[in-house]
Protein backbone atom coordinates (compact mmCIF):
# COMPACT_ATOMS: atom_id res chain seq x y z
CA UNK A 1 0.00 0.00 0.00
CA UNK A 2 1.17 3.65 -0.98
CA UNK A 3 0.66 6.69 0.94
CA UNK A 4 -0.38 9.71 -0.48
CA UNK A 5 -0.38 13.21 1.08
CA UNK A 6 -3.34 15.09 0.89
CA UNK A 7 -5.26 18.56 1.78
CA UNK A 8 -8.89 17.86 2.18
CA UNK A 9 -10.76 21.19 2.93
CA UNK A 10 -13.87 19.08 2.41
CA UNK A 11 -16.39 17.97 5.71
CA UNK A 12 -16.52 14.08 6.82
CA UNK A 13 -14.17 11.29 5.68
CA UNK A 14 -11.26 11.03 3.41
CA UNK A 15 -12.29 9.42 0.09
CA UNK A 16 -12.15 5.91 1.41
CA UNK A 17 -12.28 2.29 0.49
CA UNK A 18 -15.80 0.41 0.71
CA UNK A 19 -14.95 -2.66 0.95
CA UNK A 20 -11.62 -5.20 1.05
CA UNK A 21 -11.65 -5.58 -2.53
CA UNK A 22 -12.76 -2.11 -3.95
CA UNK A 23 -10.85 -0.52 -7.11
CA UNK A 24 -12.19 2.49 -6.29
CA UNK A 25 -12.76 5.46 -3.50
CA UNK A 26 -15.64 7.94 -3.73
CA UNK A 27 -15.46 10.83 -4.56
CA UNK A 28 -18.05 13.54 -3.07
CA UNK A 29 -19.38 16.77 -3.90
CA UNK A 30 -17.42 19.76 -2.26
CA UNK A 31 -20.64 22.40 -2.39
CA UNK A 32 -22.18 24.89 -0.31
CA UNK A 33 -25.40 24.91 -1.88
CA UNK A 34 -27.10 22.05 -4.38
CA UNK A 35 -26.50 22.18 -8.05
CA UNK A 36 -28.71 21.42 -10.69
CA UNK A 37 -27.97 19.88 -14.13
CA UNK A 38 -29.93 20.41 -16.52
CA UNK A 39 -30.37 18.08 -19.87
CA UNK A 40 -27.19 17.57 -21.36
CA UNK A 41 -25.39 20.57 -19.16
CA UNK A 42 -22.07 19.77 -17.95
CA UNK A 43 -20.19 21.52 -14.44
CA UNK A 44 -17.06 20.71 -12.85
CA UNK A 45 -18.25 19.78 -9.05
CA UNK A 46 -15.44 20.35 -6.96
CA UNK A 47 -14.13 17.54 -4.30
CA UNK A 48 -12.43 19.66 -1.56
CA UNK A 49 -9.28 16.75 -2.09
CA UNK A 50 -5.52 18.02 -3.79
CA UNK A 51 -3.38 14.90 -3.63
CA UNK A 52 0.74 14.51 -4.34
CA UNK A 53 1.03 11.18 -6.60
CA UNK A 54 4.34 9.61 -6.43
CA UNK A 55 6.13 9.31 -9.86
CA UNK A 56 4.71 6.88 -12.49
CA UNK A 57 1.08 6.70 -10.71
CA UNK A 58 -2.21 9.09 -11.57
CA UNK A 59 -5.81 8.97 -10.16
CA UNK A 60 -8.34 8.13 -12.56
CA UNK A 61 -11.86 9.86 -12.07
CA UNK A 62 -14.80 7.36 -13.39
CA UNK A 63 -18.32 7.14 -12.95
CA UNK A 64 -20.16 6.04 -10.24
CA UNK A 65 -22.28 3.06 -11.82
CA UNK A 66 -25.69 4.09 -9.53
CA UNK A 67 -25.70 7.14 -10.84
CA UNK A 68 -24.80 6.49 -14.82
CA UNK A 69 -28.03 3.59 -14.45
CA UNK A 70 -30.06 5.35 -12.64
CA UNK A 71 -29.88 9.04 -13.45
CA UNK A 72 -27.87 9.53 -16.77
CA UNK A 73 -25.18 11.20 -14.47
CA UNK A 74 -21.85 10.34 -15.90
CA UNK A 75 -18.37 11.81 -15.80
CA UNK A 76 -17.60 13.61 -19.60
CA UNK A 77 -13.77 13.02 -19.87
CA UNK A 78 -14.36 9.56 -18.27
CA UNK A 79 -11.73 8.51 -16.77
CA UNK A 80 -10.61 11.95 -16.70
CA UNK A 81 -6.54 11.76 -15.09
CA UNK A 82 -5.10 13.26 -12.32
CA UNK A 83 -0.98 13.44 -13.15
CA UNK A 84 1.46 13.04 -10.34
CA UNK A 85 2.58 16.81 -10.80
CA UNK A 86 -0.90 18.16 -10.01
CA UNK A 87 -1.46 20.00 -7.00
CA UNK A 88 -4.57 21.87 -7.34
CA UNK A 89 -8.35 20.72 -6.37
CA UNK A 90 -9.62 17.82 -7.70
CA UNK A 91 -13.07 19.21 -9.43
CA UNK A 92 -15.23 16.22 -11.37
CA UNK A 93 -17.12 17.02 -14.70
CA UNK A 94 -20.31 15.62 -14.48
CA UNK A 95 -22.71 15.95 -17.13
CA UNK A 96 -26.58 14.96 -17.37
CA UNK A 97 -26.84 12.50 -20.41
CA UNK A 98 -30.65 12.02 -19.11
CA UNK A 99 -34.11 13.62 -20.08
CA UNK A 100 -34.88 15.27 -16.34
CA UNK A 101 -32.88 17.57 -14.31
CA UNK A 102 -30.66 15.91 -11.44
CA UNK A 103 -29.62 17.77 -8.73
CA UNK A 104 -26.54 17.50 -6.67
CA UNK A 105 -26.46 17.60 -3.00
CA UNK A 106 -23.44 18.09 -0.70
CA UNK A 107 -21.64 15.71 0.24
CA UNK A 108 -22.90 13.47 -2.32
CA UNK A 109 -20.90 10.53 -3.78
CA UNK A 110 -20.88 12.13 -7.31
CA UNK A 111 -17.39 9.41 -8.74
CA UNK A 112 -14.95 7.41 -8.05
CA UNK A 113 -11.18 7.39 -7.94
CA UNK A 114 -8.76 4.95 -8.74
CA UNK A 115 -5.38 5.04 -8.28
CA UNK A 116 -3.05 3.47 -11.12
CA UNK A 117 0.53 2.88 -11.51
CA UNK A 118 1.54 3.98 -15.68
CA UNK A 119 4.17 3.71 -18.08
CA UNK A 120 5.80 6.27 -19.96
CA UNK A 121 7.22 5.31 -23.51
CA UNK A 122 9.40 6.44 -25.69
CA UNK A 123 8.09 5.91 -29.65
CA UNK A 124 10.56 4.17 -32.04
CA UNK A 125 10.28 4.53 -35.65
CA UNK A 126 10.15 1.20 -37.58
CA UNK A 127 9.45 0.58 -41.13
CA UNK A 128 6.72 -2.73 -40.53
CA UNK A 129 5.37 -3.86 -36.72
CA UNK A 130 5.71 -7.32 -36.44
CA UNK A 131 2.80 -9.79 -37.24
CA UNK A 132 0.65 -11.09 -34.68
CA UNK A 133 -2.73 -13.15 -34.96
CA UNK A 134 -4.84 -10.39 -35.05
CA UNK A 135 -2.98 -7.94 -37.54
CA UNK A 136 -4.74 -5.17 -38.89
CA UNK A 137 -8.49 -6.45 -38.13
CA UNK A 138 -10.06 -3.25 -36.14
CA UNK A 139 -13.73 -2.59 -35.02
CA UNK A 140 -15.46 -5.71 -34.65
CA UNK A 141 -12.37 -7.81 -36.17
CA UNK A 142 -12.97 -10.51 -33.45
CA UNK A 143 -16.42 -11.13 -33.77
CA UNK A 144 -19.93 -10.80 -31.97
CA UNK A 145 -19.58 -13.57 -30.07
Amino acid sequence: MIKIPVIFSGRGDLPHYETPFSAGMDLRAHIEAPITLKTLERKIIPTGLSIALPEGYEAQVRPRSGLAAKHGISVLNSPGTIDADYRGEIGVILCNLSQEDYTISSQERIAQLVIAQHSQVQWEIVGALPDSERGIGGFGSTGKK
